[in-house]
């Protein structure tokens, strides 16, 4: 149901089209790209991800590739001599969906986006903020005020889906003889289980997930980093680089890290900014350095005898 309003129109996100260079039209939702500017007036947006958008685009992307890679892992086994074709495939399969999308958005067949501002939390949740003038019937403005960031991820994820049930199957099917039939598709089966909820992820916390995932970058890869340390046992410098895949799991835990730090410092201040990077070593230096003083046998044999 439209309203017309003679000046201005009620709520956050209402407008009115402006149609040979004059206002005209009633009330109402703004188009997809456009959103309603001071004066109410539907404005077409036209200007590019700011790069504290571009960051959490990569964060929403890189999610989907982290967890194929867990599962890869996870059901591989340690003798499977797939789990690195798969690892390939799957990083294969997240780029190429990251690269399609691009494409299919608009300006269509370039690798740049148009976007509207971000400005406030409730630009992720507009349907919240449809006005009710007459407090009887309401306006209806729901619109994606952020346009592209909220459906870009969801069109990515379905993307990446796509690919993987036309890649992956046929690859695992011919090089994973290492595992038991039941074993070698559970790693697909798990991305069936966790696309579904990441788009309820982004469908409902998207906003959320915008202004908290350098923080959530942060704390994940240092509980992680933790974990993975203590599991393998690395009480030293030689104990880490005793493997190849520790280091890889070392370096990609510091680029978690840097990539947290640059998120969250924006880099508004390169000369301020940067330096903070110098901190990325420095939870796992600590580890090695403290490891020594927590291990679980050592504190049990000074507790047995009496110290």
């Amino acid at each position: 149901m439209a309203v017309a309003i003679s000046l201005t129109c009620p709520g956050l996100y209402c407008g009115r089209m402006m149609i040979n260079g004059s206002v005209e039209g009633d009330c109402g939702v703004c188009p997809r790209g456009e959103r309603a500017n001071i004066q109410k007036v539907c404005e077409r947006c036209t200007g590019s991800p700011e790069l504290y958008d571009w960051l959490y685009l990569g964060f929403m992307a890189m999610l989907p590739l982290v967890l194929h890679w867990f599962f890869i892992e996870w059901y591989s086994g340690k003798k499977s001599s797939s789990a690195l074709l798969q690892h390939i495939t799957a990083t294969l399969e997240c780029s190429v969906s990251a690269v399609v999308t691009l494409l299919v958005m608009e300006p269509v067949g370039m690798l740049s986006i148009r976007s509207c501002q971000v400005q406030m939390l409730s630009d992720w949740y507009t349907m919240l903020y449809n006005p009710s003038p007459d407090y009887i019937n309401t306006l209806h403005c729901t619109q994606e005020a952020v346009y592209p960031l909220y459906t870009i991820v969801l069109i990515y994820y379905a993307f990446c889906l796509v690919l993987m049930m036309m890649l992956r199957p046929l690859l695992v099917k011919k090089i994973a003889c290492g595992l038991g039939k039941s074993d070698r598709f559970k790693s697909i089966y798990a991305a069936l289980y966790f696309f579904p909820i990441l788009t309820v992820l982004q469908a409902v916390g998207g906003g959320l997930l915008y202004y908290a995932f350098p923080y959530i970058i942060l704390v994940l890869s240092l509980i992680t980093l933790a974990v993975y340390m203590s599991a393998s046992e690395i009480q030293s410098f030689k104990n880490l680089v005793a493997k190849k895949k520790r280091l890889v799991v070392l370096f990609s835990h510091w680029l978690l890290h840097a990539y947290g730090i640059v998120s969250i410092s924006r880099l508004d201040k390169l000369e301020q900014d940067l330096p903070l990077l110098v901190l990325v070593p420095g939870p796992a230096l600590f580890y090695i350095a403290t490891a020594k003083f927590t291990e679980p046998s050592r504190i049990l044999s000074e507790g047995g005898n009496g110290h």
